[in-house]
């Protein structure tokens, strides 16, 4: 089934429902949205997608983007409880895009204030969405509980409730380690051989086992892609053409400098320390069919022959859309 990406500034999903709730995409890339686990399709950048609800509907909203899953059991959330006009951020185990809820009236004694977290310092946010909720009272909830009585929370642009508010996806460190996968296989985990922590020790697939080993940072985009607890050691393909300089969030700019030679197919991948000049060969982009790309060339990170078997160390190889020796999931 194709995919459905929405490119008009609104779009109108249903119709003859009483709750009206804008979606705003203000992430880096288009994202795909989900109502309830059900698909609503692909939004595209600074774009709307208009949902009406019942009145008393209770749900979340949410996508998948930056290594949140379909299913909705990771990633952030903007939930609401029309009964009683309740409204919440639910951060489950991976804050993968800020999220910004604002009402269609301005706040007042409490009432229909801003939710808001777009970092992982944000305290007002749920680590999983509540199951029940306090009856309606004239004091106002306490946050991450926010309410807004006699009113449609919504999205306008002026005051938006949006996925990636400040513009950009939140900066993985200030996000959970999180294990990758090799084409969804849960069981099997990017892994640095034995934990050796040291220049050139092989990255391998093996057994999960929930070891420091295993648990990295990463973001959509452009991304170094690190060891949590060692941050300082990246995964290196050992190659590759341009000089990085940073310029803003966490994206990469390339420029022509010296020539350290092109990666090629079977090249293997080890861990190396961060250099402050920045390694092309650490730079990697995370792309929406979810490959691992090395920037600024056609190599993919790879599982060789697809296997998974403990030990074998990954490489890189020519990127091929449906690949699945190439596909990662967080």
């Amino acid at each position: 089934m194709r995919s459905l990406l929405f490119t008009t500034s609104s779009l109108l999903i249903t119709t003859s429902l009483a709750r009206v709730i804008n979606v705003f995409n203000n992430c880096p890339q288009n994202v795909n949205i989900f109502v309830d686990g059900k698909s609503q399709g692909k939004l595209a950048v600074r774009t709307t997608l208009k949902l009406n609800q019942a009145k008393d509907w209770a749900g979340s909203i949410y996508t998948d983007a930056n290594g949140a899953s379909a299913d909705g059991l990771t990633g952030t959330k903007a939930g609401f409880y029309g009964k009683d006009d309740y409204y919440y951020i639910a951060d489950e185990k991976r804050l993968n895009t800020g999220v910004r809820i604002t009402p269609s009236l301005a706040p007042s004694n409490g009432f229909c204030e801003v939710a808001m977290c777009d970092n992982k310092a944000c305290n007002a946010v749920y680590h999983q969405p509540p199951t029940t909720f306090p009856p309606p009272s004239t004091t106002p909830p306490t946050p991450p509980l926010y309410r807004c009585p006699g009113t449609d929370v919504g999205y306008t642009p002026q005051r938006t409730t949006r996925f990636c508010p400040s513009g950009v996806f939140p900066p993985p460190r200030n996000s959970p380690p999180v294990t990758i996968h090799p084409n969804g296989n849960k069981s099997k985990c990017l892994d640095v051989r034995g934990g050796v922590v040291a220049n050139g020790t092989a990255v391998q697939v093996y057994d999960c086992n929930g070891s420091k080993a295993q648990q990295w940072l990463i973001s959509a985009g452009y991304t170094l892609i690190s060891l949590f607890d060692s941050p300082a050691f990246n995964v290196d393909a050992g190659s590759g053409k341009y000089l990085l300089v940073w310029t803003t969030g966490y994206r990469f700019s390339n420029r022509p400098s010296f020539t350290l030679g092109y990666p090629k197919n079977g090249d293997k991948v080890t861990i190396k320390t961060f250099s402050e000049v920045g390694l092309p060969s650490q730079a990697w982009y995370y792309t929406e069919d979810k490959r691992i790309q090395l920037d600024g060339t056609g190599q993919c990170l790879d599982f060789p022959n697809g296997s998974t078997a403990n030990g074998k160390q990954v490489q890189t190889w020519d990127c091929t859309s449906g690949n699945k020796n190439q596909i990662w999931t967080f």
